[in-house]
């Protein structure tokens, strides 16, 4: 797709004013309610695909098809993020009422942070096509060790602060306590940070490590670097409100794990099919509608499979619970 300059900047101004839309009804910390975390994940899910089904009506029909593999490809790799995103927030004991506040600024660290990941990734794809049997390599052994973690059924999980985290917080000291929306306070002539600043870059810097993988994984959709913008931002810009609506839900998800390594896994092979049919091999392609259908059947059975074993599960936790409830009573009667 032939983007121009006009269209890059209009697309960002573009973003620019949503964000800032979505910061202005938000910008007093509050508890965000199911109806307002459902009311907005629809919004940002109808504005991509009316984006999507611009480009399909401006004629650019393969980017139109890119872009909705790489939207919900982002969109499925992204809810992983929310496991650490909870994760992080019961960490730094973050008030629910300043958490909206933290996952904005959060989101949008992590949205510049990947749009350098794209340009890098961009500018080493046109330099070197053998990239892809490196990116293809990298998904299908992530995909591997998605399926170790989940199969290791941890009882508890935690998260531990990365060192660049570690080296700001002590170059700049930290604060004890929350100061409302504040993110640097004055202490004995000393400008420090609060906990919130602290929480928001955990939460920007963190999402660098889930970029390791979502990116190739895009990029074996498409080249196009518009395309992997457009689709990250769209899948991003709709994971705060994300959080709020199905947090609850998350833990039910017990074989999104799974999911997630046959969808890696199956852009990894088609990465390397591509990077072989580069080199002059004849293989086959997988092409854009294929791949669409695969990523969202994984998904739809994924989500079915896991509400049902959480099913069971409750209905066997209900059932033991019940039965230690009994035998007491059993006793005393006896």
């Amino acid at each position: 797709m032939d983007v121009s300059m006009t269209l890059w900047v209009l697309t960002v101004l573009g973003l620019c004013a949503l964000i800032a839309v979505d910061f202005f009804i938000g910008r007093k910390p509050h508890d965000v309610s199911i109806k307002e975390a459902g009311t907005w994940t629809i919004v940002w899910i109808v504005l991509a695909v009316l984006f999507g089904l611009g480009l399909l009506i401006a004629g650019e029909t393969q980017a139109s098809g890119e872009f909705f593999a790489g939207f919900v490809t982002e969109k499925s790799l992204s809810v992983d993020n929310l496991f650490v995103f909870l994760l992080i927030m019961a960490k730094f004991s973050v008030p629910s009422h300043l958490q909206q506040r933290v996952l904005l600024f959060g989101v949008l660290i992590a949205l510049v942070l990947r749009a350098i990941f794209i340009a890098a990734g961009a500018a080493i794809i046109a330099s070197f096509s053998w990239v892809f049997y490196l990116f293809g390599a990298f998904l299908i052994y992530t995909a591997w060790k998605l399926i170790q973690e989940a199969r290791a059924d941890e009882e508890e999980e935690d998260w531990e602060e990365n060192r660049l985290l570690k080296s700001i917080e002590r170059k700049f000291g930290v604060s004890d306590r929350y100061e409302g929306t504040k993110l640097f306070i004055q202490k004995n002539g000393k400008r420090i940070m609060t906990p919130l600043m602290v929480v928001m870059l955990a939460i920007g810097t963190t999402d660098v490590l889930f970029a390791m993988d979502s990116i190739p994984a895009i990029f074996g959709l498409t080249q196009d670097p518009y395309i992997v913008f457009t689709a990250n931002a769209f899948a991003l810009m709709g994971l705060r409100q994300l959080y709020f609506l199905i947090g609850g839900l998350l833990k039910k998800l017990v074989h999104l794990s799974y999911g997630l390594s046959v969808i890696l896994g199956f852009i990894g092979v088609k990465l390397v099919l591509h990077a072989l049919h580069e080199s002059g091999v004849h293989v086959p392609e997988i092409s854009i509608p294929v791949s669409l259908g695969v990523i969202c059947g994984v998904l739809i059975i994924t989500t079915i499979t896991s509400l049902m074993a959480s099913k069971k599960q409750e209905e066997r936790e209900a059932a033991e619970a019940a039965g230690k409830d009994e035998a007491p009573k059993d006793s005393v009667e006896a």
